[in-house]
């Protein structure tokens, strides 16, 4: 397993060749052990690597520099949870382990910065972790980033379309149609809000609804709202609008107010939420262009 090879590492007994050969030795063996479907562990091969590549640059820190007074051992201490840290993405982890075992209180400072380095280049450079790529190759997603939810920035008050087209209750179904056919652009729409004649919200009607065959063109809009409205409060966030937009299995939703939930602010639908995920994909984008020099938004 290489244990011993671990605690020579981190304990200073081998020299720089010993640390290098170590190294490349051990690194070679585990790329082959893996690629080839060999169970080959992935913790103790991290800290040898780790470990070994701490020491090489501990020891030539300390040689060129040796007024920052860098010591290798320490060095091996770090590079060897930095790389577990970096390659799992375990942070936490990976800092207490190496603390615990080794009892270094001088270590600890360093150990934070060289985990947190690692993990931070992990996030930018690394779609997977060591501990995932399998299960990923299998088909199975597994989220290896936390983030806050894009949605969860904006409210239905902010986004929604406040230029609403509305249908009134008293409405005959017959002047209706003949305004879906007069070639007004406002009946263009998928849903419409139906109100009374206090501009309260009575229900929504899509154009199925008015297009369905064999209805009677004589009867009022009322008739044909047979399920509630689907709503959603101004202050509520595009998640909430989302989840409930599934939930009721509508494409459209109408924002109320805050105060009265009979008056009508605007309407939601799903184009709207592709639109605030556009955003996000924008600036991910120049965030990428900002950090790799890709040149490209």
């Amino acid at each position: 397993v290489g244990y011993d090879n671990i605690t020579a590492i981190i304990s200073g007994h081998l020299g720089l060749g010993a640390l290098a050969l170590l190294c490349v030795a051990k690194f070679t063996s585990w790329v082959v052990a893996l690629g080839s479907g060999t169970s080959g562990g992935t913790l103790a091969p991290l800290f040898t690597i780790g470990g070994a590549l701490g020491g090489v640059l501990g020891i030539a820190v300390a040689s060129w520099w040796p007024v920052l007074g860098v010591d290798p051992r320490l060095a091996a201490l770090v590079g060897m949870a930095a790389m577990f840290a970096g390659s799992s993405r375990a942070l936490m982890t990976s800092i207490v382990f190496a603390f615990e075992t080794t009892q270094q209180v001088h270590g600890f400072l360093p150990l934070l910065a060289g985990c947190a380095a690692a993990y931070l280049v992990s996030g930018l450079l690394m779609k997977r972790t060591i501990m995932t790529e399998k299960i990923e190759r299998r088909g199975v997603r597994v989220p290896s980033e936390y983030s806050d939810d894009y949605l969860d920035r904006f409210t239905t008050g902010e986004v929604c379309t406040r230029e609403v087209v509305t249908l009134r209750v008293d409405q005959r179904l017959a002047d209706v149609l003949q305004w879906f056919v007069s070639g007004d652009t406002r009946a263009h729409h998928e849903g419409f809000p139906v109100v009374d004649a206090q501009d309260h919200l009575v229900g929504v009607l899509t154009r199925r609804d008015l297009l369905a065959p064999k209805q009677d063109p004589e009867q009022r809009l009322a008739r044909l709202i047979c399920r509630p409205p689907a709503v959603v409060n101004e202050n509520h966030s595009l998640r909430e609008a989302a989840d409930h937009m599934v939930d009721c299995d509508a494409s459209l939703l109408v924002v109320v107010e805050a105060g009265d939930p009979r008056r009508i602010v605007g309407v939601i639908n799903r184009i709207d939420l592709l639109k605030a995920h556009s955003r996000r994909l924008y600036e991910a984008r120049v965030s990428r262009r900002h950090l790799f020099g890709t040149g490209r938004e």
